[in-house]
């Protein structure tokens, strides 16, 4: 099932409704939640209300305060837990703004720690995240095609296809491909 967050509704409005209750779970109001996450309170509106789809860098900011990755909260979106996930089922989110794509390979579960994706960033683009949604998780990102600068905390790595950068994010990272060179790689996180 390949979903993309700007074309198809449902997803939009489970994400809305679990935005919402991730939000009132911690009683916090639109406001308090704006200041928090650096997102503002029209757009939070927004959000909630499936009258907008979610960038990456959007989600990021509210993973990072909900202490989620974004691949959890889509998992929190998703249908129940199964071992196994066939590749036409797995779901795949894509961000028109950046044209960063990313499919949720690992079936998902609230149990297990672990997650693998496959992500595609298209050429000349740029993604940034303020914060790691969990300080302290550590990441694998293995090339497969293409080039990708990876910046962690500060410290910048030139990937091409075949390398493999392994590293823990408690702070700001950031992922861009130079104008002539998309990036597809699979990232796994624990």
């Amino acid at each position: 099932m390949k979903t993309s967050l700007r074309n198809d509704t449902d997803i939009d409005r489970r994400l809305a409704d679990r935005l919402h209750s991730l939000r009132t779970e911690r009683g916090w109001s639109l406001d308090e939640l704006a200041e928090r996450s650096g997102v503002s309170r029209a757009t939070l509106s927004r959000l909630e209300n499936a009258a907008v789809s979610a960038t990456a860098a959007v989600l990021g900011k509210l993973c990072a305060v909900h202490g989620l990755t974004m691949s959890r909260l889509m998992y929190l979106v998703e249908q129940e837990f199964t071992p196994l996930v066939r590749r036409a089922d797995q779901a795949e989110w894509t961000d028109s703004e950046t044209g960063f794509t990313r499919r949720i390979v690992s079936p998902p579960s609230d149990a297990l720690n672990g997650e693998a994706l496959e992500c595609r960033l298209a050429a000349g683009r740029r993604i940034a995240y303020d914060a790691s949604p969990r300080p302290g998780m550590e990441h694998h990102l293995v090339m497969l095609k293409g080039r990708l600068e990876v910046s962690v905390e500060g410290v910048k790595h030139d990937l091409e296809a075949g390398d493999c950068l392994r590293y823990r994010l408690d702070g700001e990272s950031a992922f861009a491909t130079p104008p002539g060179s998309a990036a597809h790689y699979l990232l796994f996180i624990l």
